[in-house]
């Protein structure tokens, strides 16, 4: 009985670390939500050690918990103010008439766009649906498993929701956000010969707030306008994600 009541403790640690390694190895989409669950898996393991020497050193045992307990503290604080951004960000613009939007690109599996990539290319045709004068530039170079650039597949993709190609530009050098942004700003000056002060920039409703930064570094405003995440899960997963994204960059640098 006391064995068994022993090995309880050790139940949701390993629920995580099953969870944790189930969710890295078999679902490649959501590892970031399994290297959480392993983290927080390591963080039980840490509790269950203090509380195994809790009567052989009780004083440090007790800094210990206020130590730990306090980064805790700070660092959902910190998570909650950031994902706040992240979520205000997502919520987009898209009443606001922009007269260039640019399109983020998202993976190709070979010559296949992704759901992502189809779901930005969904909003981006509904806004040039709602205003007809605006032009538009997909963004996106070549990545690895991709048969063609980001571009060419999201220009295929709208003009095959009816978009007249001649309304977009093809910005195929890029290979993450903040050349998506810094490129096709480029590209419009080449095409206009003036750069624009503010830019409309779709892509999935999550990834808005560092598009956004780095529209503003850039020298530009950018205007959200959201693609819809279908999958609940990988929506959470990629908002957490996020999160950590922007105080990478912050901290570390990085686009």
């Amino acid at each position: 009985m006391i064995r068994l009541k022993s090995l309880l403790k050790f139940l949701p640690t390993l629920l995580l670390l099953a969870a944790g390694a189930a969710l890295c190895c078999l679902y490649p989409p959501m590892r970031f939500s399994g290297g959480i669950c392993l983290g927080l898996a390591g963080l039980s393991l840490v509790y269950i050690l203090l509380a195994a020497l809790q009567d052989a050193h009780p004083k440090a045992v007790k800094r210990c918990r206020w130590a730990l307990g306090g980064c805790l503290a700070v660092g959902v604080l910190i998570v909650s103010i950031t994902l706040g951004f992240v979520l205000a960000a997502a919520a987009g613009d898209a009443g606001e008439q922009c007269a260039y939007i640019v399109v983020l690109g998202a993976a190709v599996h070979g010559n296949t766009p992704s759901l992502t990539m189809t779901e930005r290319c969904e909003a981006a045709r509904d806004y040039l649906e709602a205003n007809p004068d605006t032009l538009c530039v997909v963004s996106g170079g070549v990545g690895e498993g991709e048969s063609v650039s980001e571009a060419q597949a999201m220009y295929s993709l709208l003009t095959a929701m009816g978009i007249d190609g001649g309304r977009i530009y093809m910005e195929d050098k890029a290979t993450s956000t903040w050349e998506n942004i810094r490129f096709s700003l480029d590209l419009l000056e080449e095409q206009i010969g003036v750069r624009p002060e503010t830019i409309g920039i779709v892509s999935s409703e999550y990834h808005l707030c560092r598009a956004e930064l780095f529209a503003s570094e850039n020298g530009v405003q950018g205007v959200g306008i959201p693609g819809t995440t279908a999958n609940l899960p990988l929506r959470i997963n990629y908002f957490l994600r996020e999160v950590a994204g922007i105080w990478h960059y912050i901290l570390l640098g990085g686009y």
